[in-house]
Formats: structure tokens, C-alpha cells, sequence
């Protein structure tokens, strides 16, 4: 027998003993080896004042104790239906515990218990309960726009059923409402006043993408005596990515597609006294035909300025009244002046094919302008001109405060067509 022989066999007799002791610890009563018995028999699962916990008072703390003298717990984990986690607090001894964030109402928790006998033994168990519904008011949400596919522009919006300016409670609300996305794209809230808010990305969303929306408000307490009410899940999808970027100097509007440009086309924007506004809008809807008279935007009837159209192939960009569409009026100055009272015209097939190619959500940047600047919420969605940093400065979330700050409501001539 060679030495190397020798010494593997040498090795094998020295661990034999070793391996014989661990195969019969397995069979033994070592706490380590014994599988978690189930400690729900000696848990006392109710509120802190002592009523039964299949019927919760979410308005009082949750309360977990011991029965016997030799069992402790050594963790609890609390979730409701929705996943929000319930927090709590071990006492010194691991005799009881009790939540210390509040309970939603109307909910049904799952609590897992881990324990721990007098020898040492690991237990577990596994408690399902059911809070009250709460009186008092409730905070409801309305997400839109409504369902279906829109450009990448579009934002999400939520709008809540009652004012919250409070920047904690504004952060229980904010993260409660979810937005995902496939394929996945950062984004976040945005405060615009004290019962709005919009969602939208760094950049504009995917081509093809799909959106969820949904909200975990339900039973959630706000503050004294209001909590999260109703909230119906929305689901959107974008189409292609459609971008007009009409060059207010240089009269011309380039469209692209997925990034490929398809038409550059002459257009003429807003004149002196009318200056169409520079910055990013997204399309707010579409009308085939739509009257539009200078009365509705202050223009006196009979002056030199009246005017009163039947406009085709027109896709509304604000409320105040601004649109692109046909103008064939104006095409001897389409691609060389702009004489129009703020809207961008084109010519008839020009206006029909932008027309049948875009949908609101699409953007349509406007640049190289002499007007005033498109503002962010109050005449439309002018989110987009808004930098990142600026718009998550508006969240309760990632922001400072979630303070609106200038913000304004949405503006009172919401009717108002001009050409």
C-alpha cells in the first residue's frame, strides 16, 4: 500500500466517527434540528383593549401575546391584502407586541408570528383577520384620461374627491397610487394642486407600451376621521411615437415617426398681438369640423380682426383655444409669414393627413417663437416643459414638500377656438 493510499484511508476512519455522531443528532430532540411547531395555540391575537380579533377595530392598535409563561416571540410580520405593511413593537420580555402604525379599515391582514419555547424551539404561526369598515369621510381617486391608446406624451392623472395639502399626508396618498409600465420607465407624481396630480416619465413614454394604473387607498387613514376611499384601475396603451416640431420662424412643422421623419410641411403660426406659445403641448382631442368665431377670444364683432370659420382637420392643443388645422385662407402665406390669431394652419391635404396620422397624447413642440411660454397645467398638458428635477420637486415623494408652489388650476376660457 502506497503513503497516499495510507493517508486517504486515514482520513475516511477519522471522519466516520464524526459523520455517525451528526446522523444521530437528526433523530434527536436538539431544538436546531426540530422542524417550527405551530405556536398559533399559544398566541392571543385581538385589539389592546381586549375584543376579538376576527373583527378589528381599525381605529385601535393590534395587540399579540403570549399565553404561556415559557413563550416568547422573536418576530411579527403584518401585511394587508393590498401588501402595505402594518409596523409594530416587541416588548422587552417578547411577551406581546402591538402595531404602532395605524390599521386600514375595511381590510384583511395576514400576520405570521415566529417564536420562541422555553427550550429554545422555533415556532410559527399564521393569524388572518378582518378590520371594520370605518365611518367617517372617505378620499376617493378618478384616474384618467380614460382607457384606451393614446400618444407618448399623455399624462396620467389622478384626481382626488377631496383637498389634501398636508406634505405627510400627501405622501401616504401619492404612495398609494402605482403606475407600472412594460417595458418599465422611471416616473413619479406630481402635485398640481391640492386635489390633482399627474404621472409621467423622464422622457416620453415607450412606443407600444403598456400602463397600469391603480390605487391602494382603499380603508388607508389620511388623517382624523378621513381615510382612502374607491379607486377604480386604469389600463392604457401608447401607439407610436408622433412628434411635430413646428419651427414658428422658419414656417415649417417637420413630423416624425418612431424617430424617421416623414413630412416637413410650410405652416403659418400666430401674428403680432396673437403669438402662438413656444414649448411642448400634447394633443387634447380631435374634431373633423369645429366653428370658430373672434368673439369667443375677445375679438370685438365687425372689427378688422372678426372673424367666424367652419375649420376642418383641426387637433386641439389648449383649452384657451389653440389648434392645428387647415387654413385655406392663409396657404399664400404658409412657409413665409405668420397671420394667423395664435393657431398653426396648413393646407387642406396637409391638415387631413396630420390629421389621420396623430392622437391626443402626441406631441406637438412649438419653437423659435416670439410668444410667451406654454405653461405647465393651466391651459392643457404642458408637463413636458417642466425639466426632470423640476418635476419630481413637485413630489411628496422625492420632492421637498410636494408644495404646488405657482401652479394654477385649470383656466376658465377652456371653450375658447382660435385661428
Amino acid at each position: 500500500m502506497s503513503h497516499t493510499t495510507r493517508i486517504k484511508l486515514g482520513a475516511v476512519l477519522i471522519l466516520a466517527p464524526l459523520l455517525a455522531g451528526l446522523t444521530s443528532c437528526a433523530g434527536d430532540d436538539k431544538p436546531l434540528a426540530a422542524d417550527p411547531y405551530d405556536a398559533v395555540g399559544q398566541l392571543s391575537f385581538g385589539e389592546a383593549d381586549g375584543e376579538k380579533a376576527t373583527d378589528i377595530n381599525p381605529d385601535k392598535p393590534l395587540k399579540i401575546s403570549t399565553k404561556g409563561t415559557g413563550t416568547r416571540i422573536t418576530d411579527v410580520a403584518a401585511l394587508d391584502a393590498a401588501g402595505r405593511p402594518l409596523s409594530g413593537e416587541l416588548s422587552a420580555d417578547g411577551r406581546g407586541w402591538h402595531s404602532t402604525s395605524p390599521l386600514a379599515a375595511d381590510a384583511t391582514y395576514t400576520v405570521r408570528v415566529s417564536t420562541e419555547n422555553g427550550s429554545g424551539a422555533p415556532g410559527r404561526g399564521v393569524h388572518t383577520f378582518t378590520t371594520r369598515a370605518s365611518g367617517g369621510k372617505r378620499l376617493n381617486v378618478s384616474f384618467g384620461p380614460e382607457a384606451g391608446t393614446y400618444g407618448v406624451g399623455q399624462p396620467v392623472t389622478a384626481e382626488l374627491s377631496r383637498k389634501v395639502s398636508d406634505p405627510a399626508e400627501r405622501a401616504l396618498v401619492e404612495g398609494a397610487l402605482t403606475v407600472t409600465s412594460e417595458p418599465r420607465v422611471e416616473g413619479s407624481w406630481h402635485w398640481v394642486d391640492d386635489k390633482q396630480l399627474h404621472y409621467r416619465p423622464e422622457e416620453y413614454w415607450p412606443a407600444d407600451a403598456r400602463i397600469s394604473v391603480t390605487s391602494n387607498l382603499l380603508g388607508l387613514p389620511i388623517r382624523d376621521g378621513l381615510r382612502g376611499g374607491a379607486g377604480d384601475p386604469l389600463e392604457l396603451k401608447t401607439g407610436d411615437r408622433i412628434e411635430a416640431v413646428a419651427d414658428i420662424s422658419g414656417h415649417t412643422m417637420t413630423v416624425s415617426r418612431n424617430g424617421e421623419e416623414l413630412r416637413t410641411i410650410p405652416i403659418t403660426t400666430g401674428k403680432e398681438g396673437f403669438a402662438t406659445r413656444n414649448g411642448k403641448k400634447v394633443i387634447l382631442g380631435q374634431e373633423q369640423s369645429v366653428r370658430m368665431t373672434g368673439t369667443s377670444i375677445g375679438i370685438a364683432a365687425g372689427s378688422a380682426e372678426s372673424y367666424d370659420l367652419n375649420v376642418t382637420w383641426a387637433s386641439r392643443l389648449t383649452w384657451s383655444g389653440e389648434y392645428v388645422h387647415a387654413a385655406p385662407w392663409s396657404v399664400g402665406s404658409q412657409g413665409s409669414a405668420n397671420v394667423s390669431h395664435g393657431c398653426t394652419g396648413m393646407s387642406d391635404a396637409n391638415a387631413q393627413w396630420l390629421f389621420e396620422l396623430v392622437k391626443p397624447g402626441d406631441v406637438v413642440e412649438h419653437i423659435n417663437g416670439f410668444g410667451e411660454e406654454m405653461t405647465p397645467f393651466d391651459n392643457g398638458f404642458g408637463d413636458w416643459n417642466l425639466s426632470w428635477e423640476e418635476w419630481q420637486a413637485g413630489s411628496a415623494l422625492h420632492g421637498s414638500s410636494g408644495d404646488p408652489g405657482e401652479q394654477a388650476t385649470p383656466a376658465s376660457g377652456r371653450l375658447r377656438p382660435r385661428v
